[in-house]
């Protein structure tokens, strides 16, 4: 492979992973709104795990590539683009509003659940016994989440988010959702080969490449949808899509690869990489608090600060090395 067909490789599968992230998003939603659910538990469920679906996808393939840095170093990269990136552009675009029982739930158990990595990561090797916890606890999290959100929903929330939807059949749903899971594992195998390739052509290390290509790339439909429900002015889809994708991440992600292919991990993912991933959920949370369930504009730009100064912090460390 030369460094042309690789930059094409990383191209395609992006490409592949934002498109199939949309069909199971889709036809996900579509079948979802048969249960009457609300904004939020279509954010934190549904549309989360459908934009958390290519950071599934690449992970599973670095640990199967034997590349755990990349694994773990596209969640923890996820995380962060997700609240500092994703989040800081939705709210810039129009100011995210919070409920209050996010504040109070949803969002501390974002936090608590990104603290759940350090006892599980401290000594740099994820077991199959430490993934299937971490997948227990998400199952159980998840029927949790659902449980508790269809009892506080109200019936003028389930048309809301029915008006965003074009009324698909099961079968058709159906059908998107297995395109979009067959396309995301082509894709994310693309992509991690070929950002791979590139990434040790330029100099930079694996858990860098995790960090910064991979993790951006499979950012993109968080960012889509962020983008989406915030100019139709959709807070809860937005609020819900970027937690969710968050726990998504922590839990599904790191427990589905470490499950299939136990892995080492590099010292700074959990020394440094870690802390900063911790720093920008309780940045991110601070924001809503300080704001009044409100995360304005103002927060938005220090939010893409934030992002931009870990950025040039990644760039720095790998000429440093």
């Amino acid at each position: 492979m030369n460094i042309i067909w690789a930059c094409l490789l990383l191209l395609g599968g992006l490409l592949i992973l934002w498109k199939c992230a949309d069909f199971l998003v889709s036809g996900a939603v579509a079948l979802a709104r048969q249960l009457g659910v609300s904004p939020l538990v279509v954010g934190l469920t549904v549309v989360a795990m459908g934009t958390s679906a290519p950071e599934v996808a690449a992970s599973i393939a670095a640990a199967v590539r034997g590349v755990g840095d990349v694994a773990i170093g596209n969640v923890y990269g996820s995380n962060i683009a997700n609240l500092a990136l994703v989040g800081g552009i939705a709210a810039l675009i129009r100011p995210i509003r919070v409920q209050l029982r996010t504040l109070q739930r949803e969002i501390p158990v974002m936090i608590l659940v990104a603290l759940l990595l350090w006892p599980v990561l401290h000594n740099l090797f994820l077991s199959r016994p430490e993934g299937l916890v971490l997948l227990v606890i998400f199952a159980a999290l998840i029927l949790l989440t659902v449980y508790m959100a269809r009892k506080d929903a109200v019936n003028s929330s389930r048309s809301e988010c029915n008006t965003q939807y074009a009324i698909r059949t099961t079968k058709k749903s159906v059908l998107f959702i297995v395109i979009g899971l067959a396309g995301l594992a082509l894709g994310a195998d693309m992509a991690v080969r070929g950002a791979v390739f590139v990434g040790e052509r330029i100099g930079l290390s694996n858990a860098v490449i995790g960090l910064t290509i991979i993790a951006i790339g499979t950012s993109l439909p968080e960012l889509a949808t962020c983008i989406a429900a915030s100019v139709k002015g959709q807070h809860d889809i937005s609020i819900g899509n970027l937690v969710g994708s968050n726990v998504f991440n922590t839990l599904l992600v790191v427990g589905t690869a470490g499950t299939i292919k136990p892995f080492e991990i590099g010292h700074r993912l959990i020394a440094t990489d870690y802390w900063i991933m911790i720093v920008v959920s309780v940045v991110f949370a601070a924001a809503a608090l300080i704001g009044r369930r409100i995360i304005g504009r103002v927060a938005g730009t220090l939010l893409l600060c934030v992002y931009i100064a870990y950025m040039v912090y990644l760039l720095a460390y790998t000429r440093a090395m």
